[in-house]
């Protein structure tokens, strides 16, 4: 669309809109790439379901597998205005950051070096994410778990297990854990 002009009215409302600016609506469409948000305030989009546009990223702080997992058509949200899209004339919105975030709570109350207790989520290649609180995913490396061909032949997805949290990274909102047996020595 690229900021058509013959719509001055929204166009307008969308200038107005100030980041960080609470704005709610009804949940208009379900679609691969995001979810529409039909406003209370302003015009109507001319092509789209609703002029508010939420990204997956920025629908929950937990992982989830589809976006009806998060919301679903017709369900009220007050979202964060984000910024204005000028190409799709839409106004990007977070429902996350209306919510706390659990990594920063997380990193709040718990210390590098501090053992918790958690349940493995998903395996990949490169080692396991643990959920060591709700929303807050950790990484144990492969070289952490195993020097054998598989990390599934050390853990499974579901078993608890415990850590130690090696890093806490507040910008990147990345842990990095290690098994409580593979701790490092004083002396390394």
């Amino acid at each position: 669309m690229g900021g058509l002009p013959e719509h001055p009215e929204l166009w307008a409302f969308l200038e107005s809109l100030t980041p960080g600016e609470a704005l709610s609506g009804t949940v208009a469409a379900i679609e691969r790439f995001g979810v529409f948000v039909a406003l209370d305030e302003g015009p109507a989009h001319p092509l789209f379901p609703g002029v508010g546009f939420i990204t997956y990223p920025e629908l929950a702080w937990q992982r989830f597998d589809k976006a009806s997992d998060v919301v679903h058509v017709g369900q009220r949200v007050t979202c964060e205005f984000l910024q204005f899209d000028t190409w799709n004339l839409e106004a990007r919105l977070s429902l996350r950051a209306m919510q706390p975030d659990p990594f920063q709570e997380f990193a709040d109350r718990v210390a590098v070096g501090q053992e918790l207790r958690g349940e493995v989520s998903v395996l990949v290649p490169f080692g396991a994410f643990v959920r060591v609180a709700d929303g807050v995913e950790g990484l144990v490396r492969r070289q952490d778990l195993t020097t054998g061909p598989a990390v599934a032949d050390v853990v499974r997805v579901g078993e608890e297990i415990a850590v130690v949290v090696r890093e806490i990274d507040l910008g990147r909102r990345r842990l990095s854990l290690s098994l409580q047996q593979e701790r490092p020595a004083e002396s390394r």
